[in-house]
Formats: structure tokens, C-alpha cells, sequence
């Protein structure tokens, strides 16, 4: 990968990132956060494309993967806040601009990181039919992208139905893990990831800090540490939910260890 290429599409994601979070900023809104999460992804592929001039079959695969996975979450998630009208992870974040600059240099970063295996994939100027392990990367993909999906889909209409207020969710694929989600998320990314294997060889190979990167950060910082903290904190003498907590898996769906 061209150095050119890594410093434009690092140089892009914070530009992007840097109009939203203007917008944000000025008018104190959660309104575009996660909208410019999943489009700053597209943004990125597009250009790794058209800065190559190549438009190999696998490229535009990739590429198509990116977009649909980034046009999905944000759509979905532009949805959600302008049902639920804020975001309250930024309580008390959105009104400091500092620490509301801190969240959009985060994730600047962030979505640049986890862009490395597709960006590295449409610099190549050389063809190459589609092989076993672009099929396994997209059958993956598929798999995570409709998990998240699907999951996406029950936890809106749970939340959105008045009878539950109050409630977690525990049915349909949430029944059988606690963060369904998430776990397709991650799919998505080291699908992605498998299907660049081929094209790996050297320093390249460093672009498995991508899916890892997303892994850790939802394992281990903002996505399921934030609602385990929360909802322990909320259902800590419910008996019930501690039932679920305690044989439902966090991740995986239906593997309970």
C-alpha cells in the first residue's frame, strides 16, 4: 500500500469527521454522531477506489460490502436518534468541546483503522479471479451484516412497544446472546478482513489490526462494557435478568461457557 494512500484516506477521515462534529458542536445535537460513523466508512472505500483508477471485480466486492454494511448503520442508527431525540452517552460530553472533540478524534481514527484491509485491497492494480477464501470472507460478512441486522430490527420494536418499558430484551436472537449485535459487527470486519487474505504478504499484514481494533474496542471499551455496566447497575436485585445474564452467552449466540 501506497504511503500516499494511507496518509490520504487518514487526512479524509478526519476531514469528514471534522464537518459533522462543526455541525454537531454548533448546534449540540447526537443527531449526525453515528450518521457520519457509518457514511466516513463509505467516503473511505470510495476513495481508495478512484484514487487507484482500478475497478477489478473483487474491488468493487469489497467495496459493495462497505457500503451496504455503512448505508444499513446509518440509516438505522438516524433513525434511533431522531425517535429517541439524544444520545445519552454524550450527557454532560456534548456541551464540552473538548471532551466532544476527544469522541470525534476517536473516531477519526477509529473508522481509519478498521478501513485498512479494504483500503489496502483497492490499491492493487492487478487482477484476480475470486478464490475460496473471498467466498469464506463473504459468506462471513453475510452472516454478520444479517445477524446485526436482524438484531437491530427486534431490539427497535421491543424498545419502540410501550408494554416494555423497562425491560431488556430477551427474545428472539437475543435470547441466545446478550450482545447479538455486536457479535455480527464484528463478523462483518473480519470477513472483510479474509477476503483481502489472499493479497497479504509482508508488512501488509498489519492490516489485521482492522477487525482486531473493532473487536477490542467493543469487547473491551464503548459497546458492551457500557450497557453491562448499565444494566447491572439497573436490574442488580432482578432476579430474572440475573437468570439471563448468568445463561445467556455475552457474544456468541447459543455457545454458553
Amino acid at each position: 500500500m501506497q504511503n500516499n494512500l494511507i496518509l490520504s484516506t487518514l487526512f479524509l477521515s478526519f476531514f469528514v469527521q471534522l464537518i459533522f462534529f462543526s455541525y454537531a458542536s454548533l448546534f449540540k445535537t447526537d443527531k449526525v454522531t453515528d450518521l457520519s460513523y457509518g457514511f466516513t466508512f463509505i467516503i473511505l472505500a470510495a476513495c481508495a477506489l478512484l484514487k487507484n483508477g482500478t475497478f477489478f471485480s473483487y474491488q468493487l466486492l469489497v467495496s459493495l460490502m462497505i457500503f451496504i454494511w455503512g448505508v444499513r448503520l446509518s440509516g438505522y442508527l438516524f433513525i434511533r436518534i431522531i425517535k429517541i431525540k439524544r444520545d445519552k452517552r454524550f450527557d454532560g460530553i456534548r456541551e464540552n468541546f473538548l471532551k466532544f472533540s476527544k469522541f470525534w478524534f476517536f473516531q477519526a481514527i477509529a473508522v481509519w483503522v478498521i478501513s485498512l484491509p479494504s483500503t489496502y485491497l483497492n490499491n492493487f492494480k492487478t487482477d484476480s479471479p475470486i478464490n475460496l477464501l473471498m467466498i469464506i470472507g463473504s459468506i462471513i460478512w453475510l452472516i454478520g451484516i444479517t445477524t446485526e441486522t436482524i438484531a437491530d430490527m427486534q431490539k427497535f420494536k421491543f424498545k419502540n412497544d410501550p408494554k416494555n418499558k423497562g425491560r431488556w430484551i430477551q427474545s428472539g436472537i437475543w435470547k441466545y446472546s446478550r450482545h447479538p449485535n455486536y457479535f455480527g459487527e464484528m463478523l462483518c470486519w473480519w470477513g472483510i478482513f479474509i477476503f483481502t487474505v489472499p493479497f497479504l504478504s509482508g508488512i501488509y499484514w498489519l492490516t489485521v489490526t482492522g477487525p482486531i481494533f473493532i473487536t477490542f474496542i467493543l469487547l473491551f471499551v464503548t459497546g458492551v462494557p457500557t450497557l453491562e455496566k448499565k444494566y447491572d447497575e439497573r436490574y442488580k436485585d432482578n432476579k430474572e435478568y440475573q437468570k439471563y445474564k448468568s445463561t445467556t452467552n455475552l457474544i456468541i449466540p447459543g455457545i454458553k461457557f
